[in-house]
């Protein structure tokens, strides 16, 4: 990799990052972590690098975005949360925006959500 450039060959060529956070991680959205404060700041941390990557790869064609999933009913979120299958349909929505479309974004069920 010269000049600096620390990007591997396969998101020279394109692609996506997709970073799955939580909302507990958000300034925007102070409630709802249960009082987990590892895990807030550990989510905010993962947002600062979806930024961050993206400001990086800007105009490579390499949009990277968060994407809260929701409360979701898997074996960490336990009984009570929406399907798996909505969840990951905010992952997919994000995998599926087009190559000039946003980035840098933290995103719910399609909608930019704040920071």
């Amino acid at each position: 990799m010269a000049d600096g450039d620390r990007t591997g060959p396969l998101l020279r060529r394109g692609g996506r990052i997709v970073n799955v956070s939580s909302g507990a991680g958000s300034f925007g959205e102070t409630g709802g972590s249960g009082g987990v404060r590892a895990y807030s700041v550990s989510e905010a941390a993962l947002d600062v690098l979806t930024v961050k990557l993206a400001a990086d790869l800007r105009g490579r064609g390499v949009p990277v975005n968060a994407v809260c999933p929701g409360w979701v009913a898997t074996d960490m979120g336990g009984p009570g949360g929406r399907p798996v299958e909505q969840g990951a349909a905010s992952v997919l929505h994000a995998l599926d925006l087009p190559d000039d479309g946003p980035t840098g974004g933290f995103f719910r069920d399609g909608h930019r959500i704040p920071w």
